[in-house]
């Protein structure tokens, strides 16, 4: 599904990713946890080329791409693979909800307006906004906002969804809202790669866990293994300090 082989990425001179080889199986949802500046946002980008790599492979799918030989019309094609959900939204002020949602529909996919239309009320419902099709982001929490986020990247239908720290900029009364419309995306076999610093959610909704630092991919594995049992010493520094010297409680059956 998704095949990342010796991805590096610097900026002035400061190499941000150190050659990272990452699969990622069709329906899997994987996490991407670390420390600020451990290179899990430009990963991100690398993979759908908002950030050019300097290097290594990048597939989705069927599309395979060298990054140093990449042409504009090939990075074009990788990015059509996937959608993206940001931190701060990136809704367009001037257009209502149901606009938003269908702007990449129309201009990205040429779909035709009324299928677009239709296509993107059947996800700001899934996503629990039917009531705000009309309104404006100006009108919508923050926690709204996002899910309009959601549900433009659910309407084009993508390969892979990338989520980075969706929940960063929300107000933590707001937090919850989002995580459950997330969760019931994971439960639709879609493919995800989510950035976050929400432990319990990655526990909750991850086939795999990945924890970066320094731009390496420091290691890997079930929540089981990541949260319970970390190999790595950096790994555990890490999650010592997200959740103090207390030890999570009992890992769930993740819900299917």
């Amino acid at each position: 599904m998704i095949n990342l082989k010796g991805i590096k990425k610097s900026f002035n001179k400061s190499e941000v990713l150190k050659g990272i080889n990452l699969k990622i199986e069709k329906g899997e949802v994987v996490t991407i946890l670390g420390p600020s500046g451990s290179g899990k946002t430009t990963l991100l980008r690398c993979l759908n080329f908002l950030e050019k790599p300097d290097g290594g492979m990048v597939q989705i799918g069927n599309i395979k791409v060298d990054t140093e030989k990449a042409t504009k019309k090939e990075m074009l094609t990788i990015r059509k693979q996937s959608a993206m959900v940001f931190q701060h939204y990136n809704l367009f002020a001037h257009k209502t909800v149901l606009q938003n949602v269908m702007e990449g529909l129309i201009v990205a996919k040429r779909v035709k307006k009324k299928d677009a239309r239709y296509r993107s009320e059947l996800v700001l419902e899934k996503v629990g906004l039917k009531d705000k099709l009309h309104h404006y982001p100006s009108q919508l929490s923050g926690g709204q906002q996002q899910r309009v986020g959601i549900a433009r990247a659910l309407a084009l239908n993508p390969e892979v969804i990338l989520f980075d720290e969706p929940t960063s900029a929300l107000d933590p009364e707001l937090v919850g809202e989002v995580l459950s419309v997330i969760k019931t995306i994971a439960k639709e076999g879609i493919t995800m790669v989510v950035v976050t610093h929400e432990m319990s959610f990655a526990r909750e909704v991850s086939d795999r866990v990945l924890f970066m630092d320094g731009g390496v991919i420091v290691e890997e594995g079930t929540p089981l293994e990541i949260f319970h049992a970390p190999k790595e010493e950096r790994t555990r520094r890490f999650l010592q300090r997200i959740s103090g010297d207390s030890f999570f409680p009992p890992l769930k059956e993740r819900v299917n």
